[in-house]
């Protein structure tokens, strides 16, 4: 059994996690992947400005690239403690290490990620820590959760507050 949690820095995320580990421990048929999407690229690195010179056409294209993957390393550094911290409580809840992944996403579109993440990963069960949503968020389905609730076909999804 596959198991995609979705972690950031909250509570709820907190006890989602704490909550796969107290119901899964010991459980050796099972492999969770704590997954944690990083904030969204900044604008000046989703394209270059372009150029009618092929050469610097393709100079920029290569610059681009380059931005863009240190940026992803940089966030990546900034935000390990995210995933470290979640795989700790897993293994402290008597997970073997060996069960556990840890995996980023980036995207502004984060239930989306999600959502990409637990079908090229194969994965059955996808578990959130619900957020706190405005009034607004939750009358138009706004928030991540209710996005997967409402996209993801074929999941079992455990929301935990």
């Amino acid at each position: 059994m596959r198991i995609l949690v979705a972690v950031d820095e909250s509570e709820n995320s907190h006890r989602a996690v704490q909550y796969v580990g107290s119901l899964l421990h010991g459980t050796p048929e099972v492999a969770v992947t704590l997954f944690h999407v990083l904030k969204p690229m900044p604008r000046g690195l989703l394209e270059h400005g372009g150029s009618e010179n092929p050469t610097t056409e393709a100079r920029l294209g290569v610059q681009l690239r380059d931005d863009q993957s240190s940026w992803v390393q940089t966030e990546r550094e900034s935000e390990c403690h995210v995933l470290k911290a979640a795989g700790e409580v897993l293994t402290h809840s008597g997970f073997d290490a060996s069960q556990v992944a840890l995996k980023f996403g980036y995207e502004d579109d984060v239930a989306r990620n999600i959502l990409e993440e637990a079908r090229s990963g194969g994965y059955e069960t996808i578990v959130v820590g619900r957020h706190g949503t405005s009034r607004i968020k939750r009358i138009f389905g706004g928030g991540v959760t209710d996005q997967l609730l409402r996209d993801a076909k074929g999941f079992a999804i455990w929301v935990i507050e």
